[in-house]
């Protein structure tokens, strides 16, 4: 991927957070999850800018981050954090409607949008994204939902500093941002990809050459034409579907290929 249209990316969605954070989530005091929700806490509680503590508070996870998903990752992440703090700097807290339960639903949806993109493209908004990241590594969960679950702390902060009905409206605002990453951020569905085509051995050639996938091979035959084929089988993530669909269109554009999301992998996939 180019890296000046990864930034580029980064860039803008980074931006895009600043405006859900400071248009519609801190302007009724509804907080956003885990580190970023607790650098608004500290944000609304001193003179001290939101964006500011963003970064401050982000320093040791991205320190694990760095450690176990590498420094390409961890720059990202850097860049888009600071972008982020940037933006809140500048962009006025204001509110666009006077609304709570508007400004949390439009919140959490530009919010969850924004963030799925960014990690997406191998970067992260710091906070529990990057613990829900290292965690993703061993087991195929759902990032968004992993998410929610480790920042629902912070409502019972939140609870606890402003008032309930705004601990249940950061909740609503977490659990939709949570669902959103999981529409953008696809990266743990899985998905069987089976192929029957006549050009099998050019075929797992290129897909071996492209992707970092094991395939199976097996000899087939038409039902009908009796005709000998080689049917090829393979798991890939959600992302590579695009590409794969492409690379076999170029070799066997009359492959027959059929494609289903798996519910579990277990043995040696790399994720």
């Amino acid at each position: 991927m180019n890296r000046l249209y990864r930034f580029a990316v980064l860039f803008v969605c980074s931006i895009v957070l600043g405006f859900a954070f400071n248009l519609f989530l801190l302007p009724h005091e509804v907080l956003s999850g885990g580190i970023t929700g607790l650098a608004m806490v500290f944000g609304l509680l001193t003179p001290v800018n939101t964006g500011i503590w963003l970064v401050i508070l982000n320093i040791p996870i991205l320190i694990i981050g760095w450690m176990k998903l590498g420094k390409e990752f961890i720059w990202n992440s850097v860049f888009s954090v600071f972008i982020t703090s940037f933006a809140m700097q500048y962009i006025p807290v204001v509110k666009v409607t006077e609304d709570a339960l508007l400004s949390t639903v439009f919140g959490g949806v530009i919010a969850g949008i924004a963030i799925g993109f960014i990690i997406r493209f191998y970067g992260s908004t710091g906070g529990f994204d990057v613990i829900g990241l290292v965690l993703t590594q061993k087991r195929d969960i759902p990032l968004g939902g992993l998410i929610f679950s480790l920042n629902s702390g912070v409502v019972f902060i939140s609870g606890f500093i402003f008032s309930w009905d705004l601990a249940l409206y950061t909740m609503a605002s977490i659990y939709i941002t949570g669902i959103v990453i999981d529409r953008v951020h696809t990266r743990h569905i899985k998905l069987n990809l089976m192929v029957v085509t006549d050009r099998g051995d050019e075929l797992k050639n290129e897909l071996i050459g492209n992707l970092i996938r094991g395939i199976t091979v097996m000899d087939g035959q038409g039902g009908y034409s009796n005709t000998e084929r080689k049917v090829l089988y393979t798991v890939i993530s959600r992302y590579e579907l695009a590409f794969v669909k492409s690379l076999i269109t170029s070799v066997d554009a009359r492959a027959f290929v059929s494609i289903s999301e798996t519910v579990e992998v277990i043995g040696n996939f790399r994720r």
